[in-house]
């Protein structure tokens, strides 16, 4: 017995010499972090309470930023959903994305995204609302929506994760995108009074009352923020999961969505966690959305595809530090195309192309296109743009504030931003600005080269001839499939589609 009872004591000893470095090599191995991104639309920054709005209530925007990181400087690729979204998703800016790069087109199945890149490295993934898009995945070779497969709420799609299994989960919410629901501003009880009104929209109250509405609108994607911190809590998997809250752009008022003026670019941005993050911090260097993607894979331990852009925020995170870190990052570059919010009226393009850089003090933008006509419904800008339209001729004031919103642009703006924060009086003809408008000029052409813009490569007419989904059709599954010449001519074509 005593024979039998030796051998296996040293069996047993053997085995654990040779299990022993695995065994550490687990035990020293982190676990990988959750994703969870919660993005709502049309928002601008300002118009949450962390960033020191008195009127908006945001309090589970603000655990996040408290318990995590704020980013006051975060600005979108471009200032409309699908184009937007596309760029988040790759990680790229928008003008690489082929025909993503325009409203309503279609992402590529061929563009490396974050989701799929996560599950192909083990992680669980799906997605609740609305992902990327408005387009046709289906035109992109996509067998589902590249944001991942559909849950019917986070609840139902963490019981779905298999265990000790990381996820990553997208949650989108259509809050603050038009139409309003009136009643949500009702039931909050809010005085039009206390609405910070931009300077170049009207003062009457119907236009108050209106951004009171947007103002609730994001209140409400806040409560569903506050249920997914809940659900995660109840879970506990709070610690270890990388929690982003942000918007794909600004709000859709005049010189907002669809604009390059911070009103239409800079989102709000909260990132946590926990287990890695030191809590209550402001971050003020410039990022943009693009950058998440780079974020998450490094997070986790991935190789960054070499076509992305973006630049990982991860430094910054794990960064003891407050204010300005990585002193690289004092500038931004974004865009836009047309959209099909640009055809308005007669069917022609409306609408002017642009890029701009922005840094801490100075927006450039240079206009592509300026003998197009302006666009209107691209803005979506409600009610005030009904009534400036209406009075522009009466109101030599308002005659101004609409001039400002919907009059032609020239190729080239200017705006001290410290001085001018709603960007209101461009600088680019002054003499003692010419300098500057040089310098940026020549800084936003190497980057837009540099990163294979088409406009910069002499290959504009391209954008003309992307095909995009315009809208559902009146039968169930069917959809207006747009084509354009390269004048900006359209034809139609209606066909069944289950992809948008």
């Amino acid at each position: 017995m005593k024979d039998l009872k030796s051998v296996w004591k040293q069996t047993t000893f053997l085995q654990a010499l040779v299990l022993m470095p695995a065994l550490v090599q687990a035990q020293e191995k982190p676990t990988r972090p959750n994703i969870l991104v919660a993005i709502v639309e049309d928002s601008s920054w300002l118009h949450f309470s962390a960033y020191g709005n008195r009127v908006v209530n945001t309090p589970a925007f603000d655990r996040v930023a408290r318990e995590g990181a704020l980013f006051t400087h975060a600005f979108c690729s471009e200032p409309t959903c699908s184009p937007s979204r596309a760029a988040i998703l790759t990680g790229q800016q928008f003008w690489r994305l082929e025909n993503a790069s325009v409203f309503g087109g279609s992402l590529k199945s061929t563009f490396p995204v974050f989701p799929v890149l996560l599950e192909e490295a083990g992680y669980h993934t799906g997605s609740n609302g609305k992902t990327w898009g408005p387009g046709s995945w289906i035109d992109g070779g996509w067998k589902e929506n590249p944001g991942g497969k559909r849950y019917p709420s986070f609840q139902a799609f963490l019981q779905s994760v298999p265990d000790r299994k990381p996820f990553c989960y997208w949650q989108g919410s259509a809050d603050a995108h038009r139409p309003y629901r009136r009643e949500l501003t009702r039931m909050a009880g809010k005085n039009p009074a206390d609405v910070q009104l931009p300077p170049f929209l009207p003062d009457r109250l119907e236009v108050r009352m209106d951004i009171l509405d947007y103002y609730c609108e994001i209140e409400r994607f806040d409560r569903l923020v506050g249920q997914l911190l809940h659900t995660l809590d109840e879970a506990q998997k709070s610690d270890n999961t990388i929690v982003v809250v942000t918007s794909d752009h600004g709000m859709p008022f005049a010189r907002g969505k669809a604009n390059l003026y911070d009103l239409g670019v800079r989102v709000p941005l909260a990132i946590r966690w926990p287990a890695r993050i030191k809590g209550g911090r402001t971050i003020h260097d410039f990022v943009s959305l693009t950058d998440l993607a780079l974020t998450f894979l490094e997070a986790v331990g991935e190789s960054v595809d070499p076509s992305m852009t973006g630049k990982s925020l991860l430094d910054l995170l794990l960064s003891p530090s407050d204010g300005r870190i990585d002193r690289s990052r004092t500038r931004i570059f974004f865009g836009k195309e047309i959209g099909v919010g640009a055809f308005y009226g007669s069917g022609r393009l409306q609408g002017y192309p642009n890029r701009a850089i922005r840094t801490e003090q100075f927006l450039y933008i240079r206009n592509y296109e300026v003998d197009r006509m302006p666009g209107y419904n691209a803005v979506q800008g409600g009610l005030a743009t009904e009534f400036m339209k209406t009075q522009k001729d009466q109101d030599p004031a308002m005659a101004r504030n609409y001039e400002l919103s919907y009059g032609k642009r020239p190729e080239e703006e200017l705006y001290d931003c410290a001085k001018d924060p709603f960007q209101m009086v461009s600088l680019a003809s002054a003499p003692d600005h010419a300098a500057t408008k040089k310098r940026l000029r020549i800084e936003l052409e190497r980057y837009l080269v540099s990163t294979k813009d088409p406009r910069a490569l002499g290959q504009s007419e391209i954008f003309l001839k992307y095909p995009i989904w315009y809208r559902r059709g009146k039968k169930p599954g069917e959809s207006i499939f747009l084509i354009r010449d390269r004048d900006g001519k359209l034809s139609l074509e209606t066909r069944l589609e289950k992809g948008l």
